[in-house]
């Protein structure tokens, strides 16, 4: 599983219209294959603050969704709004239970 970590930080007077866009593309990330999460939301600490959270089944798919036109769209709509360029980190990972055991997946 890829899971990404985003954020950006948006001028004060442009939060309304950076929220919406991100929230018709978290829908609109949601539909695409490979795609097991994805969220925007708020920081509680600093209202300015975007923060997107995503999980994709694997890195094509991630790989599929930064290729979709409206994902290139999204990025310069954001940015073209923000302070500084968006941010975001990429991590590879792999599910564990509460006593950090790896969920083992057994097809049948």
């Amino acid at each position: 599983m890829i899971i990404v970590l985003g954020s950006v930080l948006v001028r004060p007077d442009c939060i309304g219209e950076a929220l919406a866009i991100s929230q018709a593309h978290v829908q609109r990330s949601r539909a695409e294959p490979g795609c097991i999460a994805h969220g925007v939301s708020i920081d509680a600490e600093q209202a300015n603050r975007l923060v997107f959270v995503e999980r994709w089944a694997a890195i094509e798919a991630l790989r599929a969704h930064f290729r979709v036109p409206e994902s290139r769209g999204f990025v310069q709509a954001l940015t073209a709004l923000a302070l500084a360029p968006p941010l975001m980190s990429l991590y590879a990972s792999s599910e564990v239970d509460a006593a950090g055991n790896a969920f083992v997946v057994v097809e049948t």
